[in-house]
């Protein structure tokens, strides 16, 4: 829209130093420039408003993504609230004034040198905006390095433990052992019944008797339970499936702690490029107003405002880039056709 729009109406006015489009067209198209550049401020910080909940509150992030209503009615909202910031000063300080101070031939703001109505609008338009997305960038880096002190912390932790140890402490392997001394118990007690029985015989055949207990005997040497080594097999087994487990979370954590950096990564190049982009002309704007264009060279003056328009350029391309999901709502947005569903 900036190009589309802004620009082309802008440079003839440049080249020659004279609005040749008249009064209403001038108003248009001033309170569409602000629109545009107030806008991709606001949106800025709602993308980093939305990257801070989805690194920091990752549950409820997901449980209300699908929620198109809110997401809409947050969009609709940027624009609503950039529109308010100038639109109706723009269109209505000459009537709530008395008088325009525009000459003939000229075209910007009635408010262009009121220093107290723009550095109020600086402040909801630049200053706020740029310490909002600095601090959801910051608690997006600090939260991520957290994170990763602690999972990596837990993952030397598990895997610097001995096999004896994991053996030790894994439910499964304890559960193994206790249901291997639960058999013995029971050959124990097999074992008793059978000698009473042999008592028993005793008294109608000695021999009977001894054959009986011997076959006791061998048998209570050989319970019908796995035997020590059966079981450390069965718990060593099952730690090796628990350290798999283990290696296989903490990959995946990995991954997921990679894929938050390059978020916060992308987020700190949209932030510095719209700081560069948007600080000149903030300020040379206030200092402007302030010594009514008499202290800021007219060449500085242009550079800087030129740089919104470039900024409003660098975003579009900035945001696929840096985010895989950005391209896909794009291509959806302008080729629909060409989107591949994946499962």
């Amino acid at each position: 829209l900036a190009g589309a729009f802004c620009i082309p109406l802008y440079v003839p006015y440049v080249l020659t130093g004279r609005w040749i489009f008249g009064r209403s067209l001038c108003k248009l198209w001033l309170v569409v420039d602000y629109l545009l550049c107030t806008s991709s401020v606001f949106n800025i910080v709602l993308i980093s408003y939305d990257r801070f909940l989805s690194v920091t509150r990752a549950v409820t992030y997901r449980a209300q993504q699908g929620n198109i209503r809110q997401a809409v009615l947050k969009m609709v909202l940027v624009w609503v609230l950039a529109f308010l910031l100038y639109g109706p000063a723009i269109i209505s300080w000459e009537y709530i004034s008395g008088q325009s101070i525009i000459p003939t031939g000229e075209c910007y703001a009635e408010f262009f040198y009121n220093w107290y109505f723009l550095m109020t609008a600086s402040t909801l338009e630049f200053f706020t905006p740029f310490i909002s997305v600095m601090f959801f960038n910051l608690s997006i880096y600090l939260n991520i390095q957290k994170r990763t002190k602690m999972r990596l912390d837990v993952f030397h932790e598990v895997h610097n433990q001995s096999f004896t140890e994991e053996v030790e402490r894994s439910p499964e392997a304890k559960l193994s052992l206790k249901c291997c001394k639960w058999e013995q118990k029971e050959s124990a007690e097999t074992l008793d019944l059978s000698k009473s029985k042999a008592q028993g015989a005793a008294s109608t055949s000695s021999l009977d008797a001894k054959d009986l207990l011997a076959t006791s005997s061998e048998s209570s040497r050989k319970p019908k339970c796995c035997n020590k080594k059966s079981c450390k097999n069965s718990a060593s087994t099952l730690c090796s499936e628990k350290r798999m487990k283990t290696v296989s979370q903490s990959t995946t954590q990995r991954f997921r702690l990679s894929r938050d950096k390059k978020v916060a990564k992308s987020l700190a190049i949209i932030v510095g490029i719209f700081g560069i982009c948007w600080a000149p002309y903030t300020l040379l704007m206030i200092i402007r107003a302030g010594c009514h264009g008499q202290c800021i060279s007219e060449f500085w003056y242009e550079t800087s405002f030129w740089l919104l328009w470039i900024n409003s350029a660098v975003n579009p391309v900035l945001y696929p880039l840096c985010h895989s999901s950005f391209r896909r709502a794009f291509i959806k947005l302008l080729c629909p056709k060409k989107l591949t569903i994946q499962p």
